[in-house]
């Protein structure tokens, strides 16, 4: 993403959580990907913009969500998997299911807005489950019962096709969820907002700083600021303290728990980085080398 965009994007943070209010229309009829043929492409790193992130503790495997597509940055060169989709919101549940939103690129039968869609082979195929043409969600979340999502209305979801209005509604710019557990973040213009029943009621949370982009998961939650100051929590986003490592071009991050250390990761335009020391450092995360 370039720093032009990267700047606008924290000076009109207010801006863009007022506009994403608004509701999309519906454009075309629901489709399917059943013939879908993958695509896989290795490029350097992905220059478009980065929508979303996900690190697998266990593999290593470093997905973005970007305006072109899926890419697998842990690799070098990395890897687009799949079509080429716009996926403005995407998150991936407890069990390895991906889900995402946003709008088609060339070639993709898809309406515009895709609706939510998965993918349970790591992002080769994609699969319309609901709200095809009517909803691009900006911001998702999954929890271990079910995916929170912002259109321009707060919607919560446990069983892919049938979506419910949270009992409170939050205009959320982002949505973090715990995918073992039942608590949720949403940053807002006014402040972070916090739920303990899958996104349908929230309070705020007094005290915390602005954040615009948050990661959780168990008790574990770190957040970044729009000017790039650098928050964790150990109370599952309740209490937060500042740490000294800055970054001010993060587009996305996550945080994963692996051996009972936390580790925090951030992208932007330029590369992946993470901390293993909750945020104090940072290091590049070096990729490896992919098959000639």
């Amino acid at each position: 993403m370039p720093k032009s965009i990267l700047l606008r994007r924290r000076k009109r943070f207010a801006v863009l959580v007022a506009a994403s209010t608004l509701v999309l229309s519906a454009c075309s009829a629901p489709s399917t990907l059943d013939d879908q043929i993958p695509v896989a492409a290795t490029t350097d790193y992905p220059t478009s913009h980065i929508h979303g992130m996900d690190v697998d503790a266990a593999s290593g495997r470093v997905l973005l969500a970007t305006h072109e597509g899926l890419y697998d940055v842990s690799t070098k060169p990395a890897t687009r998997i799949g079509p080429e989709i716009d996926l403005m919101g995407f998150t991936v549940a407890a069990d390895g299911i991906l889900y995402a939103s946003g709008h088609p690129g060339p070639g993709v039968d898809l309406p515009d807005p895709v609706g939510l869609i998965e993918s349970t082979d790591g992002g080769r195929n994609w699969t319309p489950l609901s709200r095809t043409g009517q909803s691009d969600f900006h911001a998702l979340a999954a929890t271990h019962e079910g995916v929170i999502g912002f259109d321009g209305q707060l919607l919560t979801n446990k069983g892919g096709s049938s979506w419910e209005l949270a009992g409170d509604q939050v205009p959320a710019y982002h949505l973090a969820a715990a995918t073992d557990g039942h608590v949720a973040l949403a940053t807002t213009e006014s402040g972070l907002m916090r739920s303990n029943d899958h996104g349908n009621s929230w309070n705020r949370v007094p005290g915390a700083p602005l954040l615009m982009i948050t990661a959780i998961s168990g008790n574990q939650a770190a957040g970044i600021t729009p000017d790039g100051a650098l928050y964790v929590s150990s109370d599952g986003g309740l209490q937060w303290r500042k740490q000294p490592a800055t970054s001010k071009d993060v587009a996305a991050m996550d945080l994963v728990v692996k051996d009972g250390d936390t580790q925090i990761w951030i992208a932007s335009a330029t590369g992946v980085r993470v901390s293993r020391d909750m945020g104090r450092t940072f290091t590049d995360a070096e990729p490896q080398k992919g098959q000639e």
